[in-house]
């Protein structure tokens, strides 16, 4: 029988679980945690906070213990058999965690945004990790100097505090983004609003080429909507900001999917280079999101040659299959074939590699960075125009290497 509706929000309950605070309470929480010891925290934890607060983190109530954390590296799975892919931990360095009672309420601040108040947590618990086991199990590599994810973990300090968290801000983002930003709440009515009920995502920290388009227009065909769902928060240097990919894929939108067929939104979390491990991710809370499907290319959430192009799609299969009701969609490996005369894939384009145009994010930025000319077949006209426009206004510029998931240089 037919699902009606969306799909339910993750765990047993089925409904979203946001943990941002309103109206009166959040005011006398406001005024509560202006008394309390300040934990600071790094930018991926605060994105991480504001996932929670908005219900995408759904059903996870504040920061990771260690059984959880353990449980999640191992085997995906929290100390109460609840499916998570990627550890949500705090941490602190050891004097101040050593200075925290059992039990203490403490104000998680942003040393980056003026020691902003953002949430409280009640500190239920303290303990070390293995780093380097979190980086083996979650990025399948230790290369510290070479993996920014890695490179994350390795930095943070030497005590986790788990604990219930209680929102408070979600600091920039919707002053910033605007109605790009959007709740998971607000993307369900969205949806619902339109009459969707197959939502299928696309997952992005690029502006979109052809071989992206091509994804995206597969999907339209199989489902009732497409969700362009792109990352604004933190990125590693080189990639391009949020409100540039907005404008190009605004154009892009515009002059090329059939109108109500597509809806963009942002969403405020920091990427971690975990290719498959982040892939599930993408998967957990786009399910919070309403979407009953992931778009799954090449070497998604990759980045180095860490990854095979197609693992993100085989973890799918790894997983419990009760983990998640969404459901990846798997695409082969997508590029422009001058004999075939258009956009193709391994799975219909019989020709060779001399025939064909490889199409990635990677050669974008690095084309385009460097004063470089796109063929036709690489991006839209108007895409490129914003995109020289933005590289034309830098006065700094980032080297930006190829790997090989951008140049083909790698086995299937």
């Amino acid at each position: 029988m037919a699902r009606k509706g969306l799909v339910p929000p993750l765990g047993k309950e089925g409904k979203l679980k946001p943990l941002l605070l309103q109206g009166a309470e959040l005011k006398a929480e406001q005024e509560k945690a202006k008394t309390l010891k300040k934990v600071p925290m790094t930018s991926r934890e605060t994105s991480d906070l504001i996932m929670l607060g908005i219900g995408a983190f759904t059903p996870l109530d504040g920061f990771m213990t260690y059984d959880d954390w353990k449980g999640v590296c191992d085997k995906y799975l929290m100390a109460d058999g609840q499916f998570w892919p990627i550890p949500i931990t705090l941490s602190a360095d050891k004097a101040l965690a050593d200075s925290i009672g059992a039990n203490e309420e403490v104000a998680l601040v942003d040393p980056s945004n003026k020691d902003e108040i953002m949430g409280t947590m009640k500190v239920t618990e303290k303990y070390t990790i293995d780093k380097e086991h979190e980086c083996k199990c979650v990025f399948w590599t230790n290369d510290v100097e070479g993996h920014p994810g890695v490179a994350n973990v390795m930095a943070q300090k030497e005590i986790n505090l788990a604990g219930p968290v209680k929102v408070l801000s979600e600091s920039f983002y919707p002053t910033q983004f605007g109605e790009i930003y959007q709740r998971p709440a607000e993307a369900r009515k969205m949806f619902e609003d339109k009459g969707w009920q197959r939502v299928a995502a696309l997952q992005l920290r690029n502006p979109m080429h052809r071989s992206h388009e091509f994804l995206a227009k597969i999907a339209v065909e199989v489902s009732d909507g497409l969700y362009i769902h792109q990352l604004v928060g933190k990125l590693k240097p080189g990639d391009i900001p949020a409100d540039v990919r907005v404008k190009a894929i605004d154009v892009l939108v515009e002059n090329y999917f059939v109108k109500d067929t597509v809806i963009q939104g942002g969403y405020p979390a920091e990427m971690r280079y975990a290719g498959p491990r982040e892939a599930l991710l993408h998967a957990t809370f786009r399910q919070n999101y309403g979407c009953s499907h992931l778009i799954v290319g090449r070497d998604h959430a990759g980045v180095g040659d860490y990854y095979g192009p197609f693992d993100a799609q085989k973890i799918f299969d790894e997983i419990p299959e009760d983990a998640l009701q969404l459901r990846p969609l798997k695409i082969d490996w997508t590029f422009h074939c001058f004999k075939c005369g258009g956009m193709a894939s391994l799975k219909t384009c019989p020709h060779g590699k001399e025939d064909r145009l490889l199409l990635s994010g990677t050669m974008v930025r690095k084309t385009l960075s460097e004063g470089g000319e796109l063929p036709a077949e690489f991006s839209r006209p108007e895409v490129v125009k914003v995109l020289q426009a933005y590289y034309g206004g830098l006065e700094e510029k980032v080297e930006i290497k190829l790997h090989g998931a951008a140049t083909g240089d790698v086995k299937k």
